[in-house]
């Protein structure tokens, strides 16, 4: 199914002109090399295109990127072989760069063998062509001897960089391109057209894909791109043990799939790979998704709400969208204004491919196929399920990811299982894994807060993530949800409460620490005593939440009563005393069976969101809130 919905791709890609003619391949040229008539070198030049990239603080940061040039088609056999039209610096001038010199042997002799056999490919290519760039091209493979040129003054000027380069040639004092040249290409068009014929040996066989009767591949061509995997790339398609061998097949023989099929997939996941709506990195997987249409805006909206890409569409156009499909989606809705406007079709089919290499070769980790409504309407529950205040935040897949981490561990991915599964069940609606919640509460009750990031231990994300696990596994059991978006007075769950109840006493022994802070600096003040040393309390560094969270987590019914018998000293000496007795009498008043003895992993994830959520409607100055204060004092 992958490989037939990249061939339909590719109709559509080609059909706009996206996509390469038959034939030819996009290189990575760094230097321009200019060539005099008679051969010699006049001068290599860094062609490398600047772009600019604004980082996160909004400084603009100017980077040398290669650039993209249409050659004819590059080899992919192993081993020493040639291109027509060679941009690889060992076959051009064979020469090694060792030790910041230029050097003509080493213990293989491959530069030696490379060059000899670019000298014969091309000479013999080039035979008969007669226009002023080809002339020089010709003159310069007769006269280059490599021996002769380790001290050339121009080829020095690339240094390190001189191995890792690709480079292309042109005349001395004109534009004229060697690769552009349009007597060469039409030579190049007219050899590559006549090796596609069927030769003798060519295994004729029905192509999987097409259903035709075709040549088929051997080798498949390689996908590059792919983060984790060599500069090369990788292939999609390979066997290459025996035991993998059917009915005497061998290689890619045993997959059936036509020349024609090969060259297409590969071409179009080679193009999504240097797109940048299209691909995106999920840990060490590599995602490529893609709508088969010929709007390109469904890939932008993708790249924007699942991996919060910010290359074509802004933060507040993001969230702004996201609003509103969250509010579509708790009306039932599919296609919300933003999508009509763009004359999207939510029935449109959209595919979403992870990968990740293995060695040499290419693992597909999942791969979904939706209509695009659909997707979007589950992406939008998902967002929703996210949600823990009234303003709505997007989550993004990265942000997920990096809560799954402990930030003080050395190792910052995430088992590639646990994130596909984490990504299908965006992507249909169904469960989270059930070892997605285990993972957060295990994060929150170990993890300690910086001192430097607030809350780090509990931040909006981790309280997202485990509001999303309790209440979509309540709402696809047909169980009532029952966690709010915000603090939930009616929640009467144990667990709920006993989180609440845990945040109000941390703020009680803040709110204690800072009336003693404060009744210290005023005494200081009356004493006037410069001799005397300026005692002064700090800020409170450590609460019981630093202590005692994760224990009363698990088991309340033996950590509250310390806890309660310890916040009488606070209530002594805190600044509002009535209002914080009567929010934990409230509170108390609601557990009538008293304090669990135990908690289960989904009351521990409740017990966090109680905590989030009480310790965060301390922030919020609204008009009740005003008046307890008045009522206090």
């Amino acid at each position: 199914m992958l490989i037939q919905a990249l061939n339909d791709y590719y109709d559509i890609l080609s059909g706009q002109g996206k996509l390469l003619p038959d034939g030819f391949s996009n290189v990575d040229i760094h230097y321009l090399v200019y060539l005099n008539p008679d051969g010699t070198i006049d001068g290599i030049i860094d062609w490398q295109e600047t772009e600019e990239i604004k980082s996160k603080n909004g400084k603009v940061k100017e980077i040398k990127k290669a650039r993209k040039e249409v050659m004819p088609q590059r080899t992919e056999k192993p081993g020493i072989d040639s291109n027509f039209i060679e941009h690889r610096p060992l076959y051009l001038f064979g020469l090694n760069y060792q030790d910041g010199e230029f050097k003509t042997t080493d213990s293989t002799n491959k530069a030696e063998k490379s060059h000899k056999i670019f000298k014969d490919v091309n000479l013999e290519f080039i035979e008969g062509i007669d226009t002023p760039v080809v002339n020089a091209y010709r003159n310069f493979i007769q006269n280059w001897e490599p021996g002769n040129e380790t001290g050339n003054v121009y080829l020095s000027g690339t240094g390190k960089k001189y191995g890792t380069s690709g480079y292309a040639f042109c005349l001395s004092g004109t534009v004229d391109l060697l690769h552009k040249d349009n007597e060469l290409n039409e030579r190049w068009l007219s050899r590559f057209s006549s090796n596609k014929e069927v030769t003798d040996g060519a295994v004729i066989a029905q192509c999987a894909v097409t259903g035709e009767n075709m040549p088929i591949a051997r080798v498949h061509s390689k996908i590059k791109g792919i983060f984790g995997a060599t500069a090369m790339g990788s292939v999609l398609v390979s066997f290459k043990h025996s035991s993998e061998e059917s009915y005497g097949n061998k290689q890619s023989y045993n997959s059936n799939i036509s020349e024609k099929a090969m060259e297409k997939y590969t071409k179009v996941l080679n193009y999504i790979s240097s797109s940048k709506n299209q691909k995106s990195q999920l840990d060490d997987i590599t995602v490529f998704y893609w709508a088969m249409s010929r709007n390109e805006k469904c890939n932008d909206i993708m790249s924007a709400l699942l991996f919060d890409n910010r290359d074509t569409i802004g933060i507040d156009e993001i969230e702004g969208m996201m609003k509103s499909l969250i509010q579509d989606a708790r009306e039932g809705n599919i296609l919300s204004g933003r999508m009509k406007e763009e004359d999207i079709d939510p029935d449109v089919n959209f595919y979403i491919l992870g990968i990740k290499p293995n060695v040499s070769r290419i693992a597909m980790k999942f791969f979904y196929r939706r209509r695009f409504g659909e997707i979007l309407l589950n992406i939008a529950r998902h967002q929703d399920d996210l949600q823990v205040s009234e303003k709505v935040h997007t989550i993004s897949m990265w942000q997920i990811k990096k809560e799954l981490v402990s930030p003080k561990s050395n190792i910052d991915t995430v088992d590639p299982a646990l994130m596909a599964k984490i990504f299908e069940a965006v992507i249909y609606g169904t469960r989270y894994p059930r070892f997605l919640l285990a993972t957060v509460v295990r994060r929150v009750k170990t993890d300690t807060d910086d001192e430097k990031k607030k809350n780090v231990k509990l931040n909006r994300v981790r309280a997202g993530i485990i509001k999303a696990c309790i209440n979509r596994e309540a709402r696809l059991s047909n169980k009532k949800e029952e966690l709010s978006v915000a603090l939930d007075k009616e929640n009467k769950t144990p667990a709920y409460l006993c989180g609440r109840l845990f945040a109000v006493l941390e703020d009680l022994q803040q709110d204690s620490a800072r009336k003693s802070k404060e009744s210290r600096e005023s005494e200081e003040k009356e004493v006037q005593d410069e001799s005397k040393p300026n005692v002064y309390e700090k800020p409170l560094n450590c609460t019981i939440k630093d202590a005692y969270f994760s224990s009363a987590a698990s088991k309340p019914a033996t950590i509250f009563p310390k806890l309660l018998k310890l916040a009488q000293n606070h209530l002594r000496k805190a600044n509002r005393p009535v209002f914080y007795n009567k929010l934990v009498q409230e509170i108390i008043d609601n557990l009538e069976g008293g304090f669990p003895d135990t908690l289960s992993l989904v009351e521990q994830g409740k017990f966090i969101i109680g905590y989030y959520q009480q310790y965060q409607s301390f922030f919020v100055k609204n008009n009740n809130k005003q008046d307890e204060d008045k009522e206090d004092n």
